[in-house]
């Protein structure tokens, strides 16, 4: 009897007791929601902490990531959500992203959100005016050899960057201009965030500093605040390519023509990609693997475009190395980089079919590696690119049964046809007529097909970028295909947003006046994400 008396009374004092608590977080007894939680940013390694004072309740906290939106659009939300992270501590490392990234922290409790915050923090690796901020410092706890990897936060927008080797600190920080008095060396044959810098001649102390350039070598910003080089003498060269994944971003999947990046070294000729379905036998060793997937040479100084779709699930490992002018190894592999495709064969909600512009890149140094160079980054639902830099609408159309149909996708967004502009030995009716094609491969097959339509194009940019000629009657052919697109398709007509008074792409969406840069691959997401209803399911 007194174990039944004990039973019922245990039972009603945990009924009351988590009734108390779903009430006093209904009621926010507690006074949570109106908390103000003091955010502060401090550098852990290579990565950025965020971290907070918590709150004086058991909880969840949850951190959203976004992007500020370009403020084009009528009624567009002034930030897109990125990612979400939780954490049951009051601190995170922040995802890494190469463009000015936004944080708001909410939390819930047993039963409910007990915190939504309403302040949303900046990342501070992006000042104003922009400057590279350093990843990697060399003090004398963490000295570099005589040729460190020099190492900062990525620029938007910026073409190429400059390195300047100084005796001491300028004689003024940031700037525009060299040091006159301190000027040891400098570079702009830099095309990516990193350096390997030679300071064997120089005795110390040494200290270097970066800049943002554009497409004429003009300043992008000012200079970054001169660091010194504190030097081990003693320690080992660096021996092979550095993989390039500072400013990464692994929280959205891969195009599954994948894209590999490093940053390179000096006196390479070119470099060689190894592609495996383990890791190596041996990291950083000298010998190729005998059962690659993949392997392949390229004369591009910091990455290597696959060839090949690389759609089945599992892990991936690659590695880079270092040739002569004779195709001769002159370093080490690098480590090795692990990345995973997921398991899309039950099918998945959207993707994406298109050339270079859906494939991802821009600002003429980007490769579709950096996903917030692709407009999928910022679209609001998930979708899987399937693009390949090179298409024409025809050679789409002739990879669409083996890249489109394994993913079974609801829906697909398409657009190709842009390279087919350019070309004068392609006709506009044959543009149209492969597109047909596509839209009626994606009905036979249960594919709702949306169409982008096509965008202007900026033939002296793209000569002075590609040194290529354009088809002079490529508007005729953007207007005829366009306007077949619209009347045939089910469509999203993004081509007059793009424009510049003279009627061709604007420099402001694309430097290189054919791939759309940030704010252009922004603007395409924004325009998708209005139109959410066009695409099958997207009502809900």
């Amino acid at each position: 009897q007194n174990l039944i008396i004990f039973g019922v009374a245990f039972v009603l004092i945990s009924f009351f007791a988590i009734l108390s608590t779903y009430a006093a977080e209904l009621a926010d007894l507690f006074g949570l929601r109106q908390k103000y939680l003091p955010i502060t940013f401090t550098v852990q390694g290579e990565d950025l902490q965020m971290s907070w004072a918590p709150l004086e309740y058991p909880c969840v906290y949850e951190v959203e990531t976004f992007s500020r939106t370009t403020g084009i659009l009528k009624n567009a939300p002034e930030y897109h959500l990125l990612t979400r992270t939780k954490t049951l501590e009051p601190k995170i490392i922040v995802p890494r992203a190469a463009i000015p990234t936004f944080y708001r922290i909410s939390a819930r409790g047993i039963f409910s959100e007990i915190y939504s915050g309403e302040q949303i923090m900046a990342n501070p690796n992006y000042p104003s005016p922009p400057r590279p901020i350093p990843i990697i410092h060399y003090t004398g706890k963490n000295p570099a050899s005589l040729m460190p990897f020099l190492i900062w936060h990525v620029v938007p927008n910026a073409v190429c960057y400059e390195v300047e080797l100084l005796s001491a600190p300028p004689e003024i920080e940031g700037g525009i201009e060299h040091s006159a008095r301190y000027h040891l060396e400098s570079t702009t044959k830099i095309f990516t965030n990193g350096y390997q810098a030679d300071l064997r001649k120089y005795s110390a102390p040494v200290y270097w500093r970066a800049r943002a350039l554009g497409l004429h070598r003009e300043p992008i910003g000012e200079f970054s605040i001169a660091e010194p080089i504190f030097v081990d003498e003693n320690l080992p060269l660096p021996n092979c390519p550095l993989i390039n994944n500072f400013d990464f971003i692994s929280f959205k999947p891969q195009p599954i023509y994948p894209v590999y990046s490093w940053i390179p070294i000096h006196s390479a000729a070119k470099y060689e990609v190894e592609l495996l379905n383990h890791p190596p036998a041996a990291e950083n060793n000298f010998e190729a693997s005998a059962d690659s997937l993949w392997r392949q040479s390229t004369v591009d100084q910091s990455s290597c475009y696959d060839e090949y779709a690389r759609p089945f699930a599992g892990n991936y490992y690659w590695r880079v190395r270092a040739l002569n002018e004779d195709n001769e190894p002159i370093s080490a592999w690098s480590n090795s980089e692990k990345f995973t495709v997921a398991d899309y064969s039950q099918g998945i909600y959207a993707a994406i079919l298109g050339d270079s512009i859906s494939h991802g890149g821009g600002a003429v140094s980007y490769s579709p590696r950096s996903l917030e160079y692709s407009y999928a980054t910022y679209i609001d639902f998930p979708v899987i690119n399937l693009s390949r830099s090179g298409d024409t609408a025809h050679t789409t159309l002739e990879r669409f049964e083996r890249d489109v149909l394994p993913f079974k996708p609801k829906n697909l967004i398409i657009s190709t046809g842009a390279n087919s502009l350019r070309d004068e030995s392609i006709s506009a009716e044959s543009i149209v007529e492969d597109l047909s094609k596509i839209n009626s491969l994606c009905r036979r097959n249960n594919i709702r097909a949306v169409f982008l339509t096509l965008m202007p194009i900026n033939p002296e940019n793209i000569y002075y970028v590609f040194r290529t000629e354009t088809d002079p009657h490529w508007h005729d052919k953007l207007v005829f295909v366009n306007r077949f697109i619209k009347k045939n398709f089910v469509s999203i007509d993004i081509e007059r947003y793009f424009y510049d008074n003279f009627g061709t792409m604007d420099k402001n969406f694309s430097i290189d006046g054919l791939h759309t840069d940030l704010r252009g691959k922004m603007l395409m997401g924004e325009l998708i994400n209005q139109h959410r209803n066009l695409f099958r399911g997207g009502e809900k």
